[in-house]
């Protein structure tokens, strides 16, 4: 056998081991060539990794676990969540449930770990893990929320700061066992900062570390984007922003540089909204600032058009944009595209009874998205459509982490709107249950999921966004070609 068809079939053989299985047929007798749809199939191996929640001792963290149920996927599989550091010997900290039924783990004091974990098989496509923690008092305190997050090589996180007040982490976490080499770039409002200690920062394997961001540099920057570039290996990469009056927040990485960008679900009783932009470009961006509310797009006042100069971090502050009703922003181009990352920060409260949470750019929910950890009361689930074209989506409440039967409702939304729908709860809920959110039909629709809580008056709350869960992946159909044998 030449070298040539040996190429060919361990190209067909890597591409089976990623996504599934991939066959190889004999081609139809049709005379010509015809163009083969790509089968989508699900993934057969997910990687998570989740920061270390508080270094508070008065912190309670609650993890919870859900595979949403996906056709093709068989019925054997294994998944768990260990400590960083123990590798595959480690005890779990959490297992995965059967498809379709969440479970929770509880850990509390500020000597929790960061985990890493791993689900194969019928576990595997769109596993989401949750990890939510309750802290009563200090820098920080409030309610802080992350989706554990895929590991990847490239993070952009603009809404950071080391402003006085502000103690903002970088959490880096390898779930690999070879070494990790990282770059932390900031850029401030005059551009890129001088720093040298951000550069060739080594994570050892199955291991996490967090990074203060004041260590980096000596300016004293109220909005920074953090730009996290991994040059060997791949982390999980988050942000842990916390406030000394204001609470705070962990900000996950902001959706790829763009043209255009959606950041869904601003709670409607926020009483400040700061928006944070930032372009990696040569070219300055100009973008329209437009609020998608209930009832259409809405310019706000004053704010109409924003200006990105390249390079630097931009900010303005949008105050009370919402005004009681539901919005989104959506942040387009005034002339040619410019690809840009943004997040807002958004408060709720006032005075000494503040908190603070962040909503980056989100990928569209795409095929299927879900967000685990919710509750009887205090959920809030925000739809946003596109501008063009409205959507149809089908919303899921699993059954509970016990007892609970699943429950779904169809909504509509217009385009250009927003809508907090009211969302379905397992009837005979107790514990916890996920939300899925799938396409049905229409235009891109963007998500996000707000837990809420009263700690002593003060209106706790968290945000995460609901990205495709990319549970599935497009594997093109191979065929035998003999040919090659002859060449």
């Amino acid at each position: 056998m030449n070298r040539t068809t040996l190429s060919l079939i361990a190209g067909v053989g890597a591409l089976a081991a990623l996504t599934g299985f991939a066959t190889l047929s004999a081609p139809e007798a049709t005379g010509t060539d015809t163009a083969r749809a790509a089968a989508r199939l699900p993934v057969e191996r997910t990687s998570l990794a989740c920061p270390a929640p508080s270094t508070s001792d008065l912190a309670e963290t609650t993890y919870t676990s859900f595979t949403p149920v996906t056709e093709g996927t068989g019925a054997q599989g294994k998944g768990a969540l260990r400590p960083a550091g123990d590798g595959e010997a480690g005890k779990p900290v959490l297992e995965p449930g059967e498809p379709g039924s969440p479970v929770s783990g509880e850990t509390s004091g500020g000597d929790a770990p960061a985990l890493i974990g791993t689900a194969e098989g019928t576990f595997a496509p769109g596993w989401t893990v949750q990890e939510t923690t309750e802290v009563s008092a200090g820098a920080g305190r409030g309610l802080l929320g992350i989706a554990c997050s895929a590991p990847d090589t490239d993070f952009w996180f603009p809404g950071a700061s080391t402003a006085d007040g502000r103690t903002d982490y970088v959490h880096l976490t390898n779930p690999d066992d070879s070494a990790a080499v990282v770059d932390i770039e900031l850029y401030g409002k005059d551009g890129a900062l001088e720093s040298t200690v951000g550069e060739g920062i080594t994570v050892a394997p199955n291991s996490s570390e967090p990074v203060l961001l004041s260590t980096l540099t000596e300016a004293a920057e109220a909005d920074l984007t953090v730009h996290v570039n991994v040059r060997s290996g791949r982390v999980g990469a988050a942000v842990q922003a916390l406030d000394d009056e204001a609470g705070g927040d962990w900000l996950a990485a902001a959706a790829d540089p763009a043209g255009s960008l959606v950041l869904p679900g601003i709670p409607k009783d926020a009483t400040a909204v700061r928006l944070v932009a930032f372009t990696p470009g040569d070219a300055d961006a100009d973008l329209e600032v437009r609020l998608a509310s209930p009832n259409g797009l809405i310019t706000p006042a004053g704010q109409e058009t924003l200006h990105v100069k390249s390079g630097a971090t931009t900010a303005v502050d949008l105050g009370d944009v919402t005004r009681g009703e539901a919005g989104s922003l959506v942040l387009t181009p005034t002339d040619r595209a410019v690809p840009v990352v943004a997040a807002v920060q958004v408060v709720r409260g006032k005075g000494g009874s503040q908190e603070t949470a962040f909503i980056p750019a989100a990928r569209a929910v795409g095929a299927r998205a879900t967000a685990v950890g919710n509750t009887a009361k205090g959920v809030t689930l925000s739809l946003a459509a596109a501008p063009g074209e409205s959507a149809q989506v089908k919303v899921t409440a699993s059954a509970g982490t016990e007892p609970g039967a699943a429950e779904s409702k169809t909504y509509t939304v217009e385009a250009g709107t927003t809508q907090d729908v009211e969302v379905p709860v397992p009837s005979g809920l107790k514990g916890t249950y996920a939300l899925t959110v799938e396409s049905v039909s229409g235009g891109a629709v963007y998500a996000s999921r707000t837990l809420t809580a009263t700690q002593d008056g003060v209106p706790a709350f968290t945000i995460q966004t609901l990205p495709d869960d990319r549970g599935t992946v497009a594997v093109p159909e191979a065929e035998q070609d003999l040919s090659v044998v002859q060449r």
